[in-house]
């Protein structure tokens, strides 16, 4: 299925004309995806390294469904670096390392307003907001979190892959330093930025570790670093790119491809068992109002991984759906429960459960899949569950990531034209300020969900009524802290004071 926000495109140079070719090359032809610096889509016989001769002026097709294929033997006699000491800062979530963490952690995530999207009027409730929701929340997450060890192991995890690309990238050739950058927990973004200012690296490759792109994750850390380049003179002047979303790469198709053909050799009878993509779910709204292309990245990528498995004889039934929704708020759909629940009343008896936007373990898949969703599997008819583990340093998978580093690096540095009113078409590896404009026209703001009021049971509605519980929850709130009296002072959420 071509994906609708991501204009992805095949370039079909010659052979003769093309001995190695880069993905990263800015084409003169107009770009009206709302998203279009995510992919762009290469023929067979053209390995991804370094530069290829066709030229500027020639137009593209579209093509959805190919895969991005690099060639190792050319990336580690070929690199094209030039000078400078190279960097790549790792982007993630973050999460709470110990049960103390967790409310902070949570007061962090309801405090970006690319999570929680208040009206203007309200704006300046947003940290108020979030120091409700993140109090109110913390008992059920602690909870959560305990359960799987008392934290999350999301930084080890992250840790360890970049200390595996940092060693693919030296075997590659490449003299790189990785660095991690959470988004809501330490270490921070703003903590890594300032490690790579005192390495003195001069060319940085902004990776972030979500395989689709959105723009609650991959998006909200771009924006903040956008924020911290502006504010910095030595960040300002320091060449960098950005590879915003690596899903159609063939290393990771083929990683994933190979947990899942492994899992299911361990049910007795792997032809009969439903592949269950189970992905983070984001408010529909960023997708039909603000443009956000994963849905259809991910889409894509199912696609893609199924393609995979069909040339191993693997013709299993399957299905996607959406995990994780918070809110009132209408959400991607399917929902992963819902789904559940359906498949058991069909008669479905056998489910391998993929985290498909996850590339590590966290909470989402070690409690909210592993335990809600196989307890869930099994009350509603399914007997056999089983869950095909998150990549994490898996060989196949860290070895095309570096591939995708060294394949950026001749065009760091390397911008498409600024021209955000115009619309001008944007290189794949952008500045920071230009991905964000690609789906962001304000660039401060998202544009509201719905522009029209309506009653009753429809989207609108749903967005609409959302918004008015959140705005009596807010009035609430203010009553509590002005009078010092009320349910949460009595249940000890807030302190007593006279």
């Amino acid at each position: 299925m071509a994906p609708p926000a991501s204009f992805c495109r095949e370039i079909s140079p010659s052979p003769a004309n093309c001995t190695s070719y880069s993905p990263f090359l800015q084409l003169d032809t107009q770009c009206t995806s709302s998203f279009a610096a995510s992919c762009l889509r290469l023929p067979k016989n053209c390995s991804l390294v370094a530069r290829c001769s066709l030229k500027w002026s020639e137009k593209p097709s579209i093509t959805p469904g190919a895969l991005l294929t690099s060639s190792p033997q050319q990336l580690s006699t070929n690199p094209v670096f030039g000078e400078g000491k190279i960097g790549v800062l790792l982007l993630n979530l973050g999460g709470p390392e110990t049960l103390e963490d967790v409310q902070p952690f949570l007061f962090n995530l309801f405090a970006d307003p690319d999570i929680i999207r208040l009206p203007r009027l309200f704006r300046f409730l947003q940290r108020p907001l979030a120091q409700f929701i993140s109090v109110a929340r913390a008992p059920k997450s602690k909870e959560g979190y305990a359960s799987i060890g008392g934290g999350s192991p999301l930084r080890r995890i992250t840790d360890a892959q970049a200390e595996a690309l940092r060693k693919a990238l030296w075997e590659k050739n490449v003299p790189a330093k990785v660095y991690v950058g959470m988004r809501y927990w330490h270490p921070f973004t703003e903590e890594a930025i300032e490690q790579i200012k005192r390495d003195g690296i001069t060319k940085l490759v902004v990776l972030p570790l979500y395989p689709q792109f959105s723009i609650s994750t991959s998006g909200s850390s771009l924006r903040l670093l956008e924020s911290i380049f502006r504010e910095d003179e030595y960040l300002v002047n320091m060449q960098h790119t950005v590879i915003p979303s690596w899903y159609q790469r063939e290393g990771y198709i083929k990683a994933m491809a190979d947990l899942m053909e492994k899992e299911l050799k361990s049910f007795e009878h792997p032809e009969e068992v439903m592949i269950f993509f189970s992905a983070h779910g984001v408010p529909l709204a960023y997708v039909e109002e603000a443009g956000d292309p994963y849905k259809a990245e991910m889409e894509e990528c199912v696609d893609l991984i199924m393609e995979e498995l069909e040339k191993r004889r693997v013709h299993n039934a399957y299905t996607l759906a959406y995990q994780s929704r918070v809110g009132p708020v209408e959400w991607l759909k399917p929902y992963t429960d819902e789904t559940i629940i359906e498949l058991g009343k069909k008669g479905v008896k056998s489910i391998l459960a993929v985290p498909i936007s996850f590339v590590s373990e966290h909470i989402e898949t070690l409690e909210e899949i592993d335990v809600e969703y196989k307890d869930l599997a099994l009350e509603s008819g399914i007997q056999n569950w089983a869950r095909v583990p998150a990549l994490g340093v898996e060989p196949t998978f860290i070895s095309d990531l570096a591939d995708a580093v060294i394949e950026s690096l001749p065009y760091v540095g390397a911008m498409a034209v600024s021209n955000l009113e115009a619309r001008q078409s944007l290189v794949p590896l952008g500045s920071v300020e230009e991905l964000l404009a690609a789906y962001d026209s304000q660039r401060r703001e998202l544009p509201p969900p719905v522009t029209v009021w309506e009653w009753g049971w429809t989207k609108s509605a749903e967005t609409w009524n959302g918004r008015a519980a959140m705005l009596a929850v807010l009035v609430l709130l203010v009553l509590e802290v002005t009078t010092g009296e009320g349910f949460l002072h009595q249940w000890g959420i807030l302190p007593l004071f006279h």
